[in-house]
């Protein structure tokens, strides 16, 4: 969703680019310098100016209070107050942001439309004696402008004649979020959604629009769960590729974090060594359990289950059961089914949470549950497995042995990440057969045009009109 068009009954608009370099004058009209760059506090919706940034003689930079000494100003400069003897400079406050500095050219996050976008320029507000940030153009226009005002009154005025439109594209600042500077202490605007309040997928989406360096300093900003959330929401692509950026301890603790069947899925993608160096970094039983998912073959049911399931013994009531669910940690995944078992760990038999609520709690697991089950093997294709999981409306599949030892489930989730990877790879092949066809047509065009040239320039000859 695009962000919210700015407006401001009753005000004047300024961008930052067309005043950046205009004079700045005192009281009597004598000339101090030009604007360098004007500075924010950053703790309002939308920030009033608090400081002008000035060069005076021999490039020297000064720095004064906005709301004390400027009196008047527009696109052509800006007036002070007082006269020049009569200026105390002052020093950028730790609330406080520069915005040619730290915002114009910076790639920034809009968190409304979860895209990162650079920021070509800035719009301000004028209302009398203030002048407010209202947001980012980072759009075209912002790019002409900077180039010069005319530029961009040219390009505007020639699309009109075509019917054209060129709009700005602005970004509200209580929807912008900072990449490129640690701000990480600035309390950007009141309203602000931070990317560590997003949900797991918006930035997962915003990482992996991100070079690698620009990706490990927002990743920093978030804390563990909000950081392995992330990291399963990405795309496999960009997973092993992140994994392998971040230092092997703070790798290593993330991937234990994670789901044993989708840290499996980035270590199988992980090179040899860095694979070794963060399994044994982390826990034994994390690591043990990766290891035995690793052992089986991508694209196979053993590949993509979880072994993050509920099963309890035949003998255990209903009650003890209940207790076992109670007791799973709040990060556990959804339980659609308890799985019942003999001695061995050999699969009997489901029971639904639905049943568990109807009987009584001292009835037997092994006495209420449903026997007929629907299972698969670890060696089974992983398109096989989704389509049966669909076919009979399952939330999860059991993965067994040959002795019927239950191993693992695949989830629907896990299904359907299956059929996004083969409709993924079958476009891929598509688009490939699409550019070879291509390729061939043109170059079948270009040999017959070949040969038509060759017997025209033939049939001159013959004909006695060469040169």
């Amino acid at each position: 969703m695009a962000a919210p068009a700015l407006t401001n009954g009753g005000t004047s608009m300024l961008y930052l680019s067309q005043m950046i370099g205009e004079p700045v004058v005192d009281a009597t009209g004598e000339r101090l310098g030009t604007i360098s760059d004007l500075a924010i506090s950053t703790g309002e919706v939308f920030p009033r100016i608090t400081s002008l940034a000035f060069q005076g003689p021999g490039r020297v930079p000064f720095m004064i209070s906005w709301r004390k000494y400027v009196d008047t100003f527009d696109d052509d400069g800006i007036v002070l107050s007082v006269d020049a003897h009569d200026i105390r400079f002052s020093y950028l406050q730790p609330d406080e942001v520069l915005l040619a500095r730290d915002l114009m050219d910076r790639q920034i996050v809009d968190t409304q439309g979860m895209k990162v976008v650079r920021v070509n320029d800035l719009k301000l507000s004028q209302s009398g004696t203030q002048l407010r940030l209202l947001g980012a153009e980072v759009g075209v226009r912002g790019i002409l402008r900077g180039l010069h005002p005319l530029v961009e009154k040219a390009v505007v005025n020639v699309a009109k004649l075509f019917h054209k439109k060129v709009d700005e594209q602005l970004i509200a600042w209580n929807y912008m979020d900072l990449l490129d500077r640690d701000l990480s202490e600035v309390q950007l605007s009141v309203t602000h959604r931070r990317l560590d309040e997003l949900h797991p997928a918006d930035v997962a989406d915003i990482l992996e629009q991100l070079d690698p360096q620009q990706r490990a300093s927002v990743f920093e900003h978030l804390d563990d769960a909000r950081a392995t959330e992330a990291i399963s929401e990405m795309e496999d692509e960009y997973q092993a590729e992140f994994i392998d950026d971040l230092p092997d301890a703070r790798a290593a603790e993330l991937i234990g974090n994670m789901d044993p069947d989708d840290a499996a899925d980035i270590v199988r993608d992980l090179p040899y060594e860095k694979a070794e160096t963060l399994l044994r970094l982390m826990g034994v039983e994390d690591a043990a359990e990766i290891r035995r998912l690793l052992g089986y073959k991508d694209g196979t049911a053993g590949g993509m289950m979880t072994t993050q399931f509920v099963a309890v013994p035949r003998t255990y009531t209903v009650g003890d059961t209940i207790e076992v669910l109670r007791a799973l940690p709040e990060d556990h995944p959804t339980v659609h089914y308890v799985y019942v078992t003999d001695e061995y760990g050999k699969l009997l038999g489901v029971n639904s949470l639905r049943t568990l609520v109807l009987f009584n709690a001292d009835r037997l697991m092994g006495d209420i549950m449903f026997d007929e089950i629907i299972s698969c093997l670890p060696s089974e294709e992983e398109e096989d497995v989704a389509a049966d999981i669909f076919k009979y409306d399952i939330p999860a599949m059991p993965v067994v042995d040959e002795h019927g030892t239950l191993l693992g489930i695949v989830t629907t989730d896990d299904a359907w990440d299956a059929i996004e990877d083969d409709v993924a790879s079958d476009k891929t092949k598509m688009s490939a057969l699409s550019i070879a066809g291509i390729t061939v047509a043109g170059l079948m065009g270009l040999f017959l045009y070949s040969l038509i040239l060759l017997q025209l320039a033939g049939s001159l000859h013959l004909g006695g009109l060469h040169y």
